[in-house]
């Protein structure tokens, strides 16, 4: 009758066995029927209930853990080694994510992260010194401080890690302020009272010990809490600090030596520059007059 609705279905008893798929017939080209088991294989097998994707394409998590004593950096290395090693096909890709990928971008971005600062540093010392030669003066405290937080971690056993990174970042202006102290003082004694380099350097290291003793002490106690505190989390702040500390320890002690020496090569270089400037002008300025002798 019009308006009744038939609904049909498959029995039940054809899908309870996958077997049962040998019953159905396809069209051919000609129209003649073909079962489906003369174009397709089918059977019980395992597959993944869900299949995750990254972007449009399917992908697979793999996850590790690193075993006492290895850092996240050689286990990062040994996994792009086993990775060659293996020799994925084209087709296959395989990246890092998680606290993997982003100690990968840590390490890419830090260098020019170090040198931008380094380089507006120098930019800024040099127009408040008015001189290209003295911010190298300040900046040579830098080495000394990096070398006093690479052994402070060697000597806790600790890894170069992404605090750690941060940590040496921090020294980059706190190390600074000796040899700003210090050149500040000797460069306004040069200035004001006519004193020849090596005598205002010396006075510089000698008033202003005091100063850059009690500054670099409430530096490094402020840093001790980091390196000796406990609680959650604590693994997690003490590269830090000790990376503050061993930098702090090791330029307080080099800095007061290397700082002076490197102060007066660098004002020889100096000089040397403006008398070869100034034979050169000369040197430029005679030419016309010989050439007009000569005519």
């Amino acid at each position: 009758r019009r308006g009744d609705l038939v609904v049909m279905e498959v029995a039940p008893k054809y899908t309870r066995d996958p077997e049962s798929l040998r019953d159905i017939y396809l069209p051919s080209a000609t129209g003649a029927p073909i079962p489906l088991g003369a174009i397709a294989r089918y059977g019980p097998s395992t597959a993944p209930l869900t299949v995750n994707h990254q972007g449009q394409f399917p992908a697979v998590t793999l996850s590790f853990n690193l075993a006492p004593g290895v850092a996240l950096g050689d286990a990062v290395e040994f996994v792009a080694t086993a990775e060659r090693d293996i020799g994925f096909p084209a087709s296959v890709k395989g990246s890092f994510q998680g606290t993997a990928a982003a100690f990968q971008a840590s390490l890419a971005n830090q260098p020019l992260l170090i040198g931008v600062a380094l380089f507006a540093i120098y930019i800024v010392l040099g127009m408040l010194y008015e001189s290209y030669v003295h911010p190298l003066a300040i900046l040579s405290a830098l080495p000394s401080a990096g070398l006093g937080a690479v052994l402070a971690l060697q000597l806790c056993r600790l890894d170069l890690s992404v605090m750690a990174l941060i940590g040496m970042l921090l020294l980059i202006g706190i190390v600074q302020k000796n040899a700003i102290i210090m050149i500040d003082f000797a460069l306004a004694a040069e200035r004001r009272d006519g004193a020849p380099p090596l005598e205002a350097i010396l006075g510089a290291c000698k008033l202003r010990f005091r100063p850059i003793l009690m500054t670099t002490t409430a530096a490094l106690l402020g840093a001790l809490p980091l390196a000796l505190g406990s609680g959650m989390g604590y693994e997690f702040r003490r590269p830090l600090g000790i990376t503050v500390i061993g930098g702090l320890a090791v330029s307080q002690m080099l800095t007061l030596y290397t700082t002076p020496v490197i102060y007066l090569q660098l004002d020889r270089l100096r000089l040397w520059i403006e008398r070869h400037r100034r034979a050169s002008r000369r040197q430029t300025a005679a030419a016309p007059t010989q050439g007009s002798r000569a005519a």
